[in-house]
């Protein structure tokens, strides 16, 4: 009889059993390659291989009479407005990191119609620029201050603090009636929409925040965010403020100047409507105004009415803060109101 072998089973370690092949290494993954970027160093080496060589062309260009008159104007608006920027920048940071919402809802009356003159007024004691304005009014919302008494603050703290009127009076050296004009301009405007507030406002038209500004950070940490974050979006606001003016000054033809600045009603609302568009920090605006010497005082006045309470970046912070629909009722009527009290004071002042 014929012997047949056996198959080898599962786990047969026989020495005539077949080896199991070994199982394939994996593949080591190949190292993703880095997206290049363009850093900030990277960019400053290339400006300046690119200036380096430019330079020739970019001497005669600034050896032309326009450019050097572009300069000069330029230059002066922005070393004169710089110091009451950073002034303002830190003392208006202090206050919404260090002064507690809940002093001023101690201090305020509990009448809302005596509310909002006070809040106002406290506007002129306590320096905020607009940056730091709208999160502080948001915050007394929300710690129960009534919203007419925290609308009259956000539009007065920007625009009558020793700040702005010290920068003011420096600006118009020669005109020191423009300091008091401009202080009962910009109460009457917080003042009168505080109280419009308090009449037609509607509780549904307003959504307060609901977190705290700078929640979560120590005081000091949230003292210099409030800083880099207003020196760095106020000192871009300024850059092109400045270069709009010495645009205006040097480029504009003077008959085009002469003809908005000689029609009254076309004057103010030029400058009301440049205000907006420049958004200029509330502590540089005056020597912006300044320089723009073809238009009235009272057009001027206009100019440093609007500008500290409704322009493109405080629409936007107020929308943030409190919601669209609120911005879009208050921001128009502010406007109105501003330029009525521009022209009704600077006919009785200036």
């Amino acid at each position: 009889m014929a012997i047949t072998k056996a198959a080898p089973q599962d786990g047969d370690t026989r020495p005539d059993a077949p080896a199991p092949a070994p199982a394939a290494a994996p593949a080591a993954p190949a190292p993703a390659e880095e997206p290049r970027r363009l850093t900030s160093p990277l960019a400053l080496t290339l400006l300046l291989l690119l200036l380096v060589l430019l330079q020739s062309p970019i001497r005669r260009a600034l050896s032309a009479p326009v450019m050097q008159s572009w300069t000069t104007v330029f230059v002066a608006v922005v070393i004169q407005a710089l110091p009451f920027l950073v002034l303002g920048v830190l003392l208006s940071a202090a206050i919404a990191v260090y002064v507690p919402p809940s002093f001023f809802a101690r201090a305020l009356p509990s009448r809302p119609a005596l509310a909002v003159p006070v809040a106002g007024m406290a506007g002129a004691v306590l320096p905020g620029c607009e940056c730091a304005s709208v999160p502080v009014a948001g915050a007394l919302v929300r710690r129960g201050v009534t919203p007419a008494a925290a609308l009259a603050f956000l539009l007065s703290a920007p625009a009558i603090n020793p700040i702005v009127l010290t920068a003011t009076a420096v600006a118009f050296p020669r005109n020191p009636e423009m300091v008091l004009a401009r202080f009962v301009a910009s109460l009457l405007v917080a003042c009168a929409m505080g109280w419009l507030w308090q009449r037609v406002g509607r509780t549904d038209w307003m959504r307060p925040p609901a977190h705290a500004h700078h929640e979560g950070q120590t005081r000091g940490a949230a003292f210099w965010d409030s800083v880099r974050h207003d020196v760095t979006h106020a000192g871009g606001f300024l850059v092109v403020g400045a270069m709009a003016a010495a645009t205006l000054k040097a480029v504009a033809p003077e008959s085009w100047l002469r003809t908005a600045a000689g029609n009254p009603f076309v004057a103010v609302l030029a400058l009301a409507l440049l205000a907006v568009i420049l958004s200029i920090c509330s502590e540089a605006d005056a020597f912006v105004a300044a320089s723009l010497t073809q238009f009235s005082l009272t057009a001027r006045l206009a100019f440093l009415v609007v500008g500290p309470m409704i322009d493109l970046k405080l629409f936007a912070m107020q929308a943030g803060t409190f919601g669209r629909g609120f911005a879009l009722r208050f921001a128009p009527m502010t406007f109105a109101l501003a330029i009525a009290s521009a022209v009704l004071t600077g006919a009785v002042l200036l």
